[in-house]
């Protein structure tokens, strides 16, 4: 390997004709040095091996150019999709992300909140795990640094950006009940308060429509496995003696990807028509929505809005020089849009 022709600021810094104050102000904002002295300094950094140690830079700062991502599963095809367009979006602003997943314990939840703080992040933006999160975690960081949340949020003033679950909840509960059978409700262990906020509004959607809401747990105990509880949940129900209605809507499409896998492996048809045997229905048009067989319908969350709004609020939080008024959005619930597929 060849040996570096610049191991320090100092070597980079003589070699562009630069001094290290400029040098240092470029690295931490690029559009804050004069066009020519940019221009000088990035035809030095391409013709050399130069790279400045950003994270030795960043931990002797007070507040650094790093944000904090916290999500519960980066597994998820929800969370994956929401950290790809916030991480982007960072960078457009000149932030860079961390991200961390919690995998679904409060243990790691907590751990992951005391990385952050000990890199200096200049501030996060998280979906906490809600019920069970450990008390006081997210509030002590919000003493030190601004927080934003997105999808789900923890008691308090934090701000926070989601999903209206009675509005996407009662319009899918409409359509169904116009298309067809009304659905009987499936639902998920309660991990967060979107569980049991669609719930509610599936139920109050059917009491204003004159009819009875039913709702079936898929199961009880707190788990993020949604697929392998609807699956499980769906063969029991069959090996009872047969459906329980001729539609269902589960509640997140995680279920309804186990409910439909388990109803194909015995071969019962799922869709609209009149030749299949019942519909299914979810929330929230994941990435792989489109592509089950036959394509779920469901509730689409807007994810680019959800992603946007988080940053746009940490990034007026975070501007000192202009303080965020008092009209500062610190409850931001926005609308969902009815995918109508195949499924039903």
């Amino acid at each position: 390997m060849a040996e570096k022709t610049h191991r320090t600021m100092d070597d980079f810094a003589r070699a562009s004709g630069v001094s290290r104050p400029t040098l240092s102000k470029y690295f931490d904002d690029p559009a804050s040095v004069k066009p020519a002295t940019r221009a000088r300094i990035e035809a030095a950094l391409r013709s050399s091996d130069y790279q400045p140690n950003v994270f030795a830079r960043n931990l002797n700062r007070k507040r650094t150019r790093n944000v904090g991502i916290v999500v519960p599963a980066i597994t998820d095809p929800f969370y994956a999709e929401m950290v790809s367009r916030i991480e982007l979006r960072c960078r457009d602003e000149g932030f860079w992300p961390i991200v961390i997943s919690s995998h679904g314990s409060p243990k790691l939840e907590a751990e992951s909140v005391r990385t952050l703080m000990s890199l200096k992040v200049a501030g996060a933006i998280v979906a906490p795990l809600g019920l069970v999160s450990e008390p006081g975690v997210f509030e002590r960081m919000s003493e030190d640094i601004p927080i934003v949340y997105f999808d789900t949020y923890i008691e308090g003033d934090t701000p926070f950006v989601g999903n209206d679950n009675h509005q996407s909840t009662s319009t899918i509960v409409d359509y169904l009940c116009r298309s067809g059978e009304p659905p009987v409700y499936v639902d998920i262990p309660h991990v967060n308060h979107n569980s049991s906020e669609r719930l509610q509004s599936y139920i109050d959607t059917m009491h204003a429509a004159g009819l009875e809401p039913t709702v079936l747990k898929a199961a009880g105990d707190y788990s993020w496995d949604f697929e392998r509880i609807g699956h499980e949940w769906m063969d029991r129900t069959l090996e009872k003696g047969g459906l329980p209605a001729r539609t269902l809507l589960c509640a997140n499409d995680r279920l309804a990807f186990g409910v439909m896998s388990a109803a194909f492996s015995r071969g019962l048809k799922i869709g609209r028509r009149a030749d299949c045997d019942f519909r299914v229905a979810a929330h929230d048009d994941h990435p792989l929505s489109r592509y089950t067989c036959p394509a779920l319908t469901t509730m689409a969350q807007d994810f680019a809005a959800m992603a946007g709004r988080s940053v746009e609020i940490l990034l007026a939080l975070l501007d000192e020089t202009d303080p965020p008024g008092q009209d500062l959005a610190r409850n931001v619930k926005l609308g969902a849009t009815l995918v109508m597929r195949q499924s039903a």
